[in-house]
């Protein structure tokens, strides 16, 4: 489980946030509030997944004004439509007391953990490609699909999924493994902010390898992980 919160009852809490990103005039990024939303929702979705969790309902903290709430609304229920699954509950709340000269929102998602199935043999790949600011926005044939990823947890073809962020593929594979010395080979840079993860990790059982192959047709890229030996 990578960035998420047990809260008793089987129930999972993850959280995404963004700031400076929007359409203020101060922002470092200029994106739709929308926009922004659908991003910050991608990864506390993704985060329900690598907690094999679902969705249940949304909250949203809105400290960019009144006037963006329901633009942010939309970008929630964009990314779940995209993804397709049922839109959850929203809630949530907006800072209207205060103007901030920056855009900024976070985004929470509380799901309900499903029962996890037996470990097969697996291989890992990275699916998608390292993006970070405004390269999200203009290489979006390179991101991980969500709808693909869904159905392809639906389907059984991915066992695991750990997804990637701000710190980049190596240490994240160093914060699953709880290893720092696990070594990795992939195609891509190892060491790039993966933004609002636009590259997970996937485990996929040996036997659905070509299966999966054909299901995500691009971005699919063998990754070695390799501890280390332990010395005596």
């Amino acid at each position: 489980m990578r960035n998420a919160v047990e809260i008793g009852n089987n129930f999972i809490l993850t959280t995404d946030n963004s700031g400076g990103i929007g359409e203020k005039q101060q922002d470092n990024i200029f994106v739709s509030d929308q926009t922004t939303a659908y991003y910050a929702t991608r990864v506390a979705l993704l985060e329900q997944w690598a907690a094999n969790a679902e969705p249940i309902t949304v909250i949203i903290h809105n400290f960019s004004g009144s006037k963006s709430w329901d633009n942010y609304v939309q970008g929630v229920k964009a990314l779940f439509q995209e993804t397709g699954l049922p839109i959850p509950t929203i809630s949530g709340s907006s800072e209207t007391n205060f103007q901030l000269l920056q855009s900024a929102v976070a985004i929470t998602i509380i799901g309900k953990q499903q029962e996890k199935p037996n470990t097969p043999d697996i291989k890992w790949f990275t699916y998608g490609t390292p993006l970070v600011g405004n390269e999200v926005t203009q290489n979006q044939s390179q991101i991980a699909s969500m709808q693909k990823i869904h159905k392809a947890i639906k389907t059984g073809i991915i066992h695991q999924l750990w997804p990637v962020g701000s710190e980049g593929i190596t240490q994240e594979i160093h914060n699953m493994t709880k290893n720092n010395q696990t070594i990795i080979q992939t195609i891509l840079d190892p060491i790039k902010s993966a933004g609002p993860a636009t590259v997970v990790l996937l485990a996929i059982p040996i036997n659905k390898i070509s299966e999966a192959k054909k299901h995500f047709t691009t971005n699919l890229n063998e990754l070695k992980i390799t501890q280390p030996k332990k010395s005596y």
